[in-house]
C-alpha cells in the first residue's frame, strides 16, 4: 500500500522547502505547478482553451503562453481567475491523478505538491493533507520582501487563495514554518520517522 500525502500551504509560507526534504528522502513528487505548465504548452488542448477564452494577446510571439500577460488579467479580476481555473481544471485533474497513480506503483509514499489543494477539491484524491503554516501577518511580510510587492498587491495575491488559517484548521498534519529552515526540515523528518517511512524509502 502506498500513502498519498497532499502537501499544501499558501503563497510564501515555505511549502517548497518542505517539498525538498521529501525529495531528498527519495520520495516521488507530483508537482501540480509543473503539470500546470505542461498542460498549456504549445499545441495542447489546454492552451487552445485559454486562447478561445482570453484571446491571442496572452501569447508570446513564438506561440507559447505569455504568463505575465495572463497573470495581469487574472490577478486583477476574480471572475477571470475563476474562469481560468475552470478551463484548466479537467486537464490538471486528469494529469495529476494519473501521475499519482503511476508514482504509487514504485514508492510507499507519494507527495502531491498542490498549492490550491483545498480550493480545487484535491483533498479527495489524497490520503492525508499536510499544511506548511505561518501566521498571515508573517506571510504578508515574507511575500512583500520576497517578491518586492507593496502591501496592497501582497494582500491581493493572498486573497486569491483560501486563508492559511482556514487551511491549518482542515489539515491532518501541520508543519509550522515560523522558525528556521532546519526546524521545518526536522518536523518533516520526524513525521517520516514516526510513520516508519524512512526505513522503507
Amino acid at each position: 500500500m502506498s500513502l498519498v500525502l497532499g502537501l499544501t500551504g499558501s503563497i510564501a509560507t515555505g511549502k517548497s522547502t518542505a517539498v525538498e526534504v521529501f525529495k531528498k528522502a527519495g520520495f516521488p513528487i507530483v508537482d501540480s505547478d509543473q503539470i500546470a505548465r505542461e498542460v498549456v504548452e504549445p499545441g495542447t488542448p489546454g492552451l487552445a482553451a485559454i486562447i478561445t477564452s482570453f484571446g491571442s494577446s496572452v501569447l508570446q510571439s513564438d506561440g507559447s503562453l505569455n504568463r505575465k500577460a495572463l497573470g495581469k488579467i487574472i490577478f486583477s479580476d476574480d471572475r477571470k481567475r475563476e474562469q481560468l481555473n475552470r478551463i484548466l481544471a479537467p486537464f490538471l485533474l486528469e494529469k495529476i491523478v494519473g501521475d499519482i497513480e503511476e508514482a504509487k506503483k514504485g514508492s510507499p509514499l507519494v507527495i502531491a505538491d498542490i498549492p490550491l489543494l483545498y480550493e480545487q477539491g484535491y483533498e479527495k484524491y489524497v490520503d492525508l493533507v499536510a499544511v506548511v503554516y505561518i501566521p498571515e501577518q508573517v506571510q504578508m511580510t515574507r511575500l512583500m520582501n520576497r517578491d518586492s510587492l507593496d502591501e496592497e498587491e501582497a494582500k491581493r495575491r493572498m486573497k486569491s487563495q483560501e486563508s492559511i488559517e482556514e487551511k491549518k484548521k482542515q489539515a491532518d498534519i501541520v508543519f509550522d514554518n515560523q522558525g528556521t529552515v532546519a526546524q521545518l526540515e526536522k518536523q518533516v523528518v520526524d513525521w517520516l520517522t514516526a510513520m516508519e517511512l524512512l526505513k522503507k524509502s
